[in-house]
């Protein structure tokens, strides 16, 4: 369950995380000796191909028509780089293309940047320019009447921005507005073979990196430092990625706590996080201890590895996603904690999807009965949450196969043994 730690303290804390933030960035050019000997693994991230993006783009305007969507629209996001492999900054200009149903793709640029949209572009030869005194929104229905959609349904892609979708709909009222999760989330849900491997890479490399990291902890060392030497651990293995950091009793909070904690012998580690490759994310829990375990932490520590492989066991093509939920929160709420979201206990849903975005669709919570078929990906994260003294989480991620659930990591062992 990762979240971006940096914006999380910037919002919750304001000056006083800047100040720490601050803090974090000065320790960030302090490598560890120890990681001189980290190199980026061996072989290549092979990216997806433009024969796959065409197969996406066809396969939206399939379910486009089983749906009777007429066209799609997509501003810059996940989205739009699945279909085009294009990567857009998002601001008050409207940059964006249209996928409709029938006929080519079309895009949508501010004209001061069509030079560079050109050199981006690889799929359709429609790039219909504004300029700045021009409104972007009949640009966008002058591509509905130009497909043939005079009267008909529009989806909207779930990130689309409301000014964005407002100012479309004020210019073509006659048309319907859906939202576009029948085409999106039909296709994107369902990983490739392209897909998988490259997040197998992923979490390979943030496994490496976690393990690396673990073996600079030294006591008095802050979250703040230790989270920098993740991300060194990272950058020394190719790779940018990060963690959500956690010392002794506010690892019980889920996505970890404002308060500078400092590291003691017998504190419980909590580090959440991952890295992407070309994209596509990894997201990785280990909670261990620094020194000896206690026979309480090794208690709950043993449960909470319970509870991941009862999910991980029900994680079974044809079984609804609740029924995961179910399984993991069956191991904690027997063993007297909760029930439901109340902590001591489980305080959040068992897993969420992932590809793309670190958290999409779905996920593995009460009332969602979406089966698992083979391609779909999610996170297997059940935790235990018990404030005021710790918490441990343990998250792998796994894909669904016809045969079953198949991991991206190697669970952890033991609390000892946290990479195995």
């Amino acid at each position: 369950m990762c979240v971006d730690r940096r914006e999380f303290l910037r919002l919750s804390a304001g000056v006083a995380g800047a100040s720490f933030l601050a803090g974090e960035e000065a320790q960030a050019a302090q490598t560890p000796e120890s990681y001189r000997q980290l190199r980026p693994l061996p072989g290549r991230a092979v990216p997806i191909t433009d024969d796959e993006r065409r197969a996406r783009i066809e396969k939206a305007q399939r379910l486009m028509a089983e749906n009777k969507i007429d066209a799609i629209y997509l501003e810059s996001g996940s989205s739009l780089f699945y279909f085009t492999g294009v990567r857009w900054g998002n601001s008050e200009r409207m940059f964006a293309a249209v996928i409709p149903a029938k006929g080519e793709i079309a895009w949508i640029t501010p004209k001061f940047e069509e030079a560079r949209a050109r050199e981006l572009i690889r799929f359709g030869k429609d790039i219909r320019a504004w300029e700045e005194d021009e409104s972007p929104y009949k640009v966008v229905a002058g591509i509905f009447k130009d497909r043939g959609i005079r009267t008909g349904r529009i989806g909207m892609e779930e990130r689309v921005r409301f000014f964005l979708f407002d100012g479309i709909r004020q210019e073509a009222k006659h048309l319907t507005y859906v939202s576009a999760d029948p085409v999106t989330v039909g296709c994107r849900v369902i990983k490739s073979a392209t897909e998988l491997a490259l997040m197998q890479r992923a979490n390979d490399i943030t496994i490496a990196a976690f393990k690396a990291a673990a073996g600079t902890l030294k006591e008095g060392m802050t979250q703040f430092e230790f989270g920098a030497n993740v991300r060194s651990a990272f950058s020394a293995l190719g790779s940018s990625g990060s963690a959500l950091i956690g010392f002794g009793q506010y690892t019980a909070f889920p996505h970890g706590s404002i308060q500078p904690q400092k590291l003691k012998e017998g504190d419980v580690v909590l580090m959440d996080g991952g890295c992407a490759v070309e994209g596509y994310q990894a997201d990785i829990t280990r909670t261990f201890v620094f020194g000896k375990p206690t026979a309480r932490q090794r208690e709950i520590w043993n449960l909470e590895r319970k509870a991941q492989d009862a999910a991980l066991m029900a994680a079974k093509p044809g079984a609804t996603c609740e029924s995961v939920d179910a399984a993991a929160r069956k191991v904690i709420t027997d063993a007297g904690f909760g029930p439901d979201y109340k902590v001591p206990g489980l305080p959040h849903r068992t897993g969420h999807g992932i590809g793309l975005d670190g958290h999409e669709w779905t996920n593995f919570v009460r009332g969602n009965k979406t089966k698992l078929q083979p391609g779909m990906c999610f996170s297997d994260e059940p935790m235990i949450a018990i404030y005021g003294e710790f918490g441990i989480r343990l998250e792998d991620c796994l894909y669904i196969t016809e045969q079953g659930p198949k991991l991206f990591s190697a669970q952890s062992t033991s609390i000892d043994q946290p990479f195995g």
